[in-house]
């Protein structure tokens, strides 16, 4: 499996692990106001990264490149970014709303970047 497959399914456990203590933090405080945050690190965090992940074990020519690494390291500050900031927006404090959409932001370059690997084509086939 490509170096980068392991590095997406690593980040995939941490993100689920932390989803999880979010989720029983909610349910032992009956507090539910950080759902939203609970929903992206579970959906974008563990499900969206082990995708990825997936995706470059399916095709190790593409996990190889330098613009494949760039697109784990741009999601990942993106998440690291948004997901913290969504947390505290969401259990009173506002402020942090703008980090929010930073973050945001970087993420969906991030997943740009995942769109431009995916629909560009094999090195092999290029060359043909």
């Amino acid at each position: 499996m490509p170096r980068l497959s392991h590095y997406f399914f690593k980040t995939a456990t941490i993100f689920l692990i932390v989803g999880i203590a979010v989720g029983l933090h909610m349910g032992i405080s009956e507090d539910h106001s950080a759902m939203p945050a609970h929903a992206h690190i579970m959906l974008l965090g563990w499900v969206t990264s082990a995708l990825f992940g997936g995706y470059y074990a399916l095709q190790p020519a593409k996990a190889v490149r330098r613009l494949a690494f760039v697109h784990f390291g741009v999601y990942l500050l993106g998440m690291v970014i948004m997901l913290p900031a969504l947390y505290l927006k969401y259990t009173g404090y506002p402020k942090f709303e703008p980090l929010l959409a930073g973050g945001a932001m970087i993420v969906f370059l991030g997943t740009l970047i995942f769109a431009y690997v995916l629909f560009s084509p094999d090195e092999a086939r290029a060359r043909r």
